[in-house]
């Protein structure tokens, strides 16, 4: 009895190592590897008696990562729609305490979008809000796509659901978070089937309608600035001072990275210009590796979706595949002067702690779908 209970163990074993996801495993760890070197020649170099502490919490922040995911995969796939709940409802509480708090970063990042946490230390409610939001909505997409419910009644439901943390995310403000909703959003719409038409209409009207209000009475000077420097370059230094000194550290790397010992300095190097890093100590293969690896996870991730039985869980692939696809081409495009500056950083690779534990909670999603798809 007990040989065939530890021969059902076994077989368990081998069938959940069988069922891993390999392909999509060995991108991110080998950019969790990129960015964890590259942070430790940028942390050494003018942050003093903080390294390499800063690295060690990085360091134990992918650790736990790897850990968090491990779990989400042992979970029973029907967990997703609870779990997406939970994390909407934390996501929502999170972000209410935000304001009310006494804590604020508003002087430092242009918006009062943290919370200091015991232990944890400073969290952004708004990266939570990206996962609990997509699984949420995709749950209320795959109900309409299966006719469970009508797509009034269901739309209804989405637009409740995302009203709230997205007025609370713009009132803080972060422009930039609400970017990646919307996109995540938008990626979902595509791949439920909504029309082209319809999308070149909203298109229309967000361009023609939209735009001018946002330029009038949302966006802060410093933003308008940023823009306008994108558009006309060289028309104010002072706005421009990041992304030249991005450009410069993305120069000295060459090939296979700068070998002077003369480090270009460019703020939040470690963070918001991880690029420009990865350019500088690693060169043109450290990048094209980034992209390659980048473009690999995406299109394996929506193979994924593609092949996923259950329709809702395809929709939470999209939704998480677009959101990191925004935050990969965001990063880089504005790194190289290709698209305005905003404060996204490089999943994976950025310093961040609480980022890179929240990045893995969304790798894990996918990775659970992608080992149940099957079976689903």
């Amino acid at each position: 009895m007990r040989q065939q209970k530890l021969g059902i163990e076994r077989t368990t074993e081998t069938m959940l190592v069988k069922r891993i996801d390999y392909l999509l495993i060995v991108p991110i760890l080998l950019m969790t590897t990129i960015g964890l070197f590259v942070l430790n020649k940028v942390l050494s170099d003018g942050f003093g008696d903080a390294y390499p502490g800063n690295l060690y919490r990085q360091v134990m922040a992918a650790g736990v990562g790897v850990f968090i995911t491990l779990v989400i995969c042992l979970l029973d796939i029907s967990f997703m729609r609870p779990m997406g709940w939970c994390i909407y409802i934390a996501s929502i509480f999170l972000l209410v305490l935000v304001p009310i708090d006494n804590f604020s970063l508003a002087d430092t990042w242009g918006a009062d979008a943290w919370l200091n946490l015991p232990v944890i230390g400073t969290f952004q409610p708004s990266e939570l809000a990206k996962i609990g939001l997509v699984m949420v909505a995709g749950d209320f997409f795959g109900q309409m796509a299966e006719h469970k419910i009508s797509f009034v009644r269901g739309f209804a439901y989405i637009a409740a659901v995302y009203s709230v943390p997205v007025l609370l995310i713009l009132k803080q403000p972060d422009f930039g978070s609400c970017m990646v909703i919307i996109f995540s959003f938008v990626c979902i719409l595509f791949v439920w089937g909504l029309k082209y038409r319809y999308f070149f209409l909203a298109l229309s009207a967000a361009v023609v309608g939209g735009l001018p209000m946002v330029w009038l009475f949302y966006l802060e000077a410093y933003q308008k600035k940023r823009i306008l420097s994108l558009v006309f370059e060289g028309s104010d230094p002072q706005a421009e001072y990041n992304l030249v000194r991005s450009k410069l550290c993305i120069a000295s790397g060459g090939l296979s990275g700068n070998r002077t010992g003369i480090s270009v300095s460019v703020p939040v190097k470690q963070s918001d210009f991880i690029y420009a890093a990865i350019s500088e100590h690693l060169g043109f293969i450290g990048t094209t590796a980034i992209i390659v690896l980048a473009f690999f996870f995406l299109c394996r991730a929506l193979y994924v979706a593609s092949n996923t039985r259950r329709l809702a869980y395809a929709y939470i692939i999209a939704g998480l595949t677009g959101s990191f696809a925004f935050h990969f081409i965001e990063n880089m495009g504005m790194s190289v002067g290709l698209l305005p500056i905003t404060g996204i950083p490089l999943p994976f690779v950025s310093q961040g702690g609480t980022a890179m534990m929240v990045n893995f909670i969304s790798f894990g999603i996918i990775l659970n779908i992608s080992m149940n798809r099957r079976a689903e």
